[in-house]
């Protein structure tokens, strides 16, 4: 197939899923939980060859995929079926005396021809967690997975063709030339997960179409450990946090923030769960990843020269490897302090006042998650009230993203909306507002002409 022909095909898949969702076949809920039902299945089905991709794409070990991926998809079908007559019946809401009498309510209606945009850093869950709220809301979708990941853009490629009609869903493979032709097209709606940069280029292109957009993007997500944390406690998880998948994932603790009284106790602590969690050589860990491709590489390797190194370093170009690194002695204008570091690279700022430090944080762009080490409820309270942030988690990290009651999403650069469970529900489904009135009784007080109904008016609404 040549490249027009590619780029036609493209279209075509386009105006196949505007015609199937003119059909109003999606609109029937039945159909709906059939559907997540058949994607349950397929992912069942070809399980084995999931991991085995993501091990391919990323060296993510089973229990990383199997968790972190599989498991967050399949607990989100599971509450979609559970919950979808409730959500997408008609709520009713209370008539108001000026609209009296009538019925009013919400229903929830899906957006039509979605696109859904998906990374390379988590390629499964980022594609399909998405697809599952488009589908449960009565959406078709296009899935464009990244070119970065190639194993697992062609296996899901295989699983969706296999499992659904191109004119329901669909997923187009490719690089920035495919990216650019789905994003002239006018969708009804798009969800995009990647950077900030892209997220922009995004938006602009739905802009032009006036498309609704959904973009779940990154941030430095600062981790700070007070002089009452419990030290081994924030160094077991944020070493979990910060170095599974080799570091990159969005909500990983980008740097740490500690109390300058407790840095020599963590960088220590830090050192043990490493070796403990890794062994004296990660390399040869089959529970640790590698970086995704050599332009990535090059990039986190020269923030390995910030600083002081206290731990790691280990760099191997050949294999893709970046071993758990901690820097020390770093202020807020190094090179690792500019950028989403987006790999294992963990730098560790230093503090002596607790509201210069918040000061500090928000000098930087809203991030994705916030992080908080401390027995000060007090300052719990504080950070949660006074801090602009996607989402937090108290002497823990990462573990909020697997609650599906909680909404997951960004603020400012760090992205717009949410999903997960219900809140992805509601993200593809417009919600509309009806108001239902008898015709048995008609008030002629709001009908010209006018005369003295305003004093009743005021009399009766002012």
């Amino acid at each position: 197939m040549s490249y027009l022909e590619h780029m036609e095909t493209i279209r075509q898949i386009f105006d196949g899923q505007k015609r199937y969702f003119a059909s109003r076949h999606t609109l029937d809920i039945k159909f709906r939980k059939e559907q997540l039902r058949r994607l349950a299945l397929a992912i069942d089905h070809r399980e084995k060859d999931i991991l085995k991709v993501l091990e391919s794409d990323l060296g993510k070990c089973a229990f990383e995929g199997w968790v972190h991926e599989l498991m967050l998809i399949k607990t989100d079908i599971k509450l979609m079926l559970k919950n979808l007559n409730s959500w997408s019946a008609p709520e009713r809401v209370p008539d108001t005396l000026g609209n009296f009498p009538s019925t009013n309510y919400t229903f929830a209606s899906p957006y039509g021809v979605t696109l859904i945009m998906a990374p390379w850093n988590y390629p499964i869950q980022l594609a399909l967690m998405p697809l599952v709220s488009a589908l449960a809301a009565g959406n078709t979708a296009i899935i464009s997975p990244s070119e970065h990941a190639p194993a697992t853009s062609k296996l899901m490629h295989e699983i969706i063709d296999e499992h659904f009609k191109s004119e329901y869903v669909a997923v187009i493979e490719g690089g920035v030339p495919e990216k650019q032709v789905l994003l002239e097209l006018p969708f009804d709606y798009i969800f995009f997960t990647g950077s900030t940069e892209v997220g922009k280029v995004v938006m602009q292109a739905a802009s032009e179409h006036l498309t609704p957009v959904t973009l779940e993007l990154g941030g430095k997500s600062p981790a700070v450990i007070d002089e009452t944390a419990k030290i081994k406690t924030a160094a077991r998880r944020i070493v979990w946090g910060k170095f599974m998948n080799a570091g990159q994932t969005c909500v990983a603790p980008d740097y740490l923030l500690v109390h300058e009284s407790r840095e020599e106790e963590l960088l220590e602590a830090l050192t043990r769960e490493i070796v403990r969690q890794y062994g004296d050589d990660p390399k040869v860990s089959s529970d640790y990843g590698r970086i995704i491709h050599e332009g990535h590489f090059d990039r986190l390797a020269k923030f390995t020269e910030d600083g002081i190194l206290y731990y790691g370093g280990v760099l191997d170009r050949s294999e893709l490897f970046i071993g758990p690194t901690v820097l020390r002695e770093i202020n807020w204008g190094h090179l690792v302090m500019q950028e989403d570091i987006f790999g294992p690279v963990l730098p560790v700022l230093t503090y002596s006042d607790w509201d210069e430090a918040l000061r500090d944080v928000e000098k930087l762009s809203r991030p994705l998650a916030f992080y908080l080490f401390s027995e000060n409820a007090k300052r719990h309270r504080q950070v949660v009230r006074e801090m602009a942030f996607g989402d937090a988690a108290i002497n823990d990290v990462i573990t909020h993203m697997a609650n599906h009651r909680l909404p997951f999403g960004g603020i400012g650069s760090s992205g717009m909306g949410a999903y997960h469970g219900k809140f992805g529900f509601d993200t593809f489904s417009h919600l509309k507002g009806i108001t239902k009135k008898p015709t048995w009784i008609d008030l002629p007080l709001r009908y010209a002409p006018y005369g003295r109904k305003l004093n009743w008016i005021k009399k009766l609404l002012g």
